[in-house]
């Protein structure tokens, strides 16, 4: 008797079909009865699917990280009036500055402003032994106030790579023997030489600096021509403090008050030749 596999006409066995002719082991699909189904491409619109949502939330981490990476910029939007105060935390007065500080002070007398990382110097270019003559002071300087427009500020920071005082720092008359520009005084970097005039608004007497010291704008209570009264710090003309694309940002404000520092300043008289 032939084997039940091999008849064609048993009634309990169906003929053998093109679609089982595989070997045993073979998976293979079987078209479903109303219509063959795509699978093909419900697995795309499946990987699509999931992609655009690992896409978003990738997306939205990716902003996340830039976001975090790239901080919101430090700083302030306009210049303050910020009041100076002296050594000892008492108000700055025009009085205080021209019987305590003059052209042959030694020591260096910084505050900040507009922000905490941007020193200034305060300086008073009148002489203690009465009228200048040309060599030992100065009186009616740019931006200068008191009794005699004898009182400024400047930066003091380097206009070059950024030296800050106390390597950058006045020199009175007779600190060196050098006259640049045939001043005897001037504000000097002992880092590579450069030197700035401050009865000018700090331009600049020797490089490698090319830009000039900002200057801080100062005004008394007393009002113009602020002979008189308490010293408040309002404005800085000039360009930017080095280091800072802009004076106003790269840092916090000072408050409504900045007190003097004194610094012992260095002194090397190493000119550019």
């Amino acid at each position: 008797m032939a084997s039940p596999l091999g008849c064609a006409t048993c009634p309990l066995v169906p003929a053998r079909a093109a679609a089982l002719d595989f070997p045993v082991g073979q998976l293979r699909r079987i078209a479903a009865a109303e219509g063959d189904v795509d699978e093909t491409k419900r697995n795309v619109l499946k990987l699509l699917a999931v992609a655009g949502i690992v896409g978003a939330g990738a997306g939205g981490l990716v902003g996340g990280t830039i976001q975090f990476l790239q901080p919101p910029t430090v700083g302030i939007s306009s210049y303050p009036k910020v009041q100076l105060l002296d050594v000892d935390g008492s108000p700055l007065t025009v009085a205080k500055v021209e019987s305590e500080y003059n052209v042959e002070t030694s020591e260096l007398f910084l505050f900040y402003y507009p922000l905490q990382n941007e020193p200034n110097f305060l300086l008073n270019l009148y002489p203690a032994s009465g009228a200048p003559n040309g060599s030992n002071g100065a009186e009616n300087v740019t931006g200068g106030i008191g009794s005699h427009q004898s009182i400024v500020a400047f930066s003091a920071i380097c206009q070059h790579l950024g030296c800050p005082a106390p390597a950058i720092a006045f020199y009175p008359p007779g600190t060196c023997p050098n006259t640049p520009g045939g001043k005897t005084f001037y504000i000097h970097c002992s880092c590579h030489g450069s030197t700035y005039d401050p009865t000018s608004g700090a331009s600049n007497l020797t490089g490698p600096a090319v830009l000039p010291l900002p200057q801080v704008t100062l005004i008394t209570d007393e009002g113009p021509p602020y002979t008189s009264g308490n010293i408040f710090a309002v404005g800085e003309t000039g360009p930017p403090v080095n280091g800072h694309l802009n004076t106003l940002q790269g840092d916090y404000a000072v408050g409504s008050t900045s007190g003097l520092v004194k610094e012992t300043p260095v002194i090397l008289c190493n000119f550019p030749s």
